[in-house]
């Protein structure tokens, strides 16, 4: 493929989704990133399209949201290993919201194993992944059905939210950056996604590296709200999402990396830059904790109460000593 026939691939590619990684365009293009890298900044140049952290998305400063089937075709490899390891920070019989997104639709897939779970959710991909799993309760919200996500908005939506208490909140979006924690491009999900992050003691964002230092339009989480984030391992020449990921770590929010089975053997868990097909997700856990107090390892306190018990006994039989010199 010629130079200028991958470059308007590329940009047909943007302008039908809004927003493409790096690995997702090379992979389409069959070619390197390094090589896509040079097209997307050939193209930023002409004011095309502009770059982003690991992608490109469309000039403006704000991409607009993709419909279900383009984004449902892409980063699957990311979203299955975001999905694997999110799914383990649910517990049995926990209460949990899900909202609308295909990352979350694919966590909804692996929570259909957990026993004793319930469900809230205005997505109708979520509750048809749960329909059949006997163990799980789904409940859905009222709203008015948004066709381009499958999901339930609206007052309707917000109202059905009132007075619900849950222990999680597993949420998607378009962008996150540190400053302005989760958006997204439409204002009647962000409002809904504000209404479920209201019901839940913690706040989960699952969102691949390409969505790393994107804004849109409207804010759903700010950061200081986002208990963790469940992401994967970003290109390692990919610096800005490393940065935007320690930002956000400093801030308070708990950072967990998903490998993808194109890793590198330092067992880190990176994603290959080759370009190709990306293979089955692994499950490979990195946690970035908040600070905390310092763990007693066990067994100390009773070691030193023994250390204190001998010198108290070895000090006894020291003056024994001594007071029988003295009588002699």
């Amino acid at each position: 493929m010629f130079a200028a026939e991958r470059r308007q691939l590329i940009l047909e590619m943007v302008r039908a989704n809004g927003a493409v990684s790096l690995r997702e365009l090379a992979r389409v293009v069959q070619t390197s990133e390094v090589t896509v890298r040079r097209d997307v900044r050939a193209l930023e140049a002409e004011g095309l399209l502009d770059r982003r952290h690991g992608g490109a998305v469309l000039p403006g400063g704000f991409t607009r949201e993709s419909g279900f089937p383009q984004k449902s075709h892409l980063a699957t490899a990311e979203k299955t290993a975001i999905a694997d390891l999110a799914a383990g920070f649910v517990e049995e019989g926990e209460a949990i919201v899900v909202g609308a997104g295909t990352t979350t639709q694919e966590l909804a897939r692996r929570l259909a194993r957990v026993p004793g779970l319930t469900v809230v959710t205005n997505s109708l991909l979520v509750a048809q992944a749960l329909a059949h799993a006997n163990r799980v309760e789904v409940v859905m919200t009222g709203g008015t059905l948004r066709g381009s996500n499958y999901a339930l908005v609206g007052s309707g939506a917000e109202q059905s939210l009132q007075g619900l208490r849950v222990s999680k909140a597993f949420l998607s979006g378009s962008g996150l950056t540190a400053e302005r924690g989760l958006s997204t491009s439409n204002m009647l999900s962000a409002s809904v996604d504000r209404a479920l992050v209201q019901a839940a003691a913690e706040v989960v964002v699952l969102a691949d590296h390409s969505k790393l230092g994107t804004d849109t339009m409207f804010q759903t989480v700010p950061t200081d709200v986002i208990t963790r984030l469940v992401t994967d391992e970003s290109p390692g020449h990919d610096d800005r999402a490393a940065t935007e990921l320690q930002a956000l770590a400093d801030q308070g929010v708990q950072i967990a990396v998903a490998g993808t089975s194109g890793g590198a053997a330092n067992g880190t868990g990176s994603s290959g830059a080759s370009g190709g097909d990306v293979g089955p997700a692994r499950q490979q856990r990195r946690d970035v904790p908040l600070p905390g107090p310092r763990r007693q390892v066990p067994g100390a306190a009773a070691g030193l109460r023994s250390a204190a018990a001998l010198g108290e006994q070895n000090g006894g039989a020291e003056r024994a000593r001594v007071a029988d010199m003295r009588r002699r």
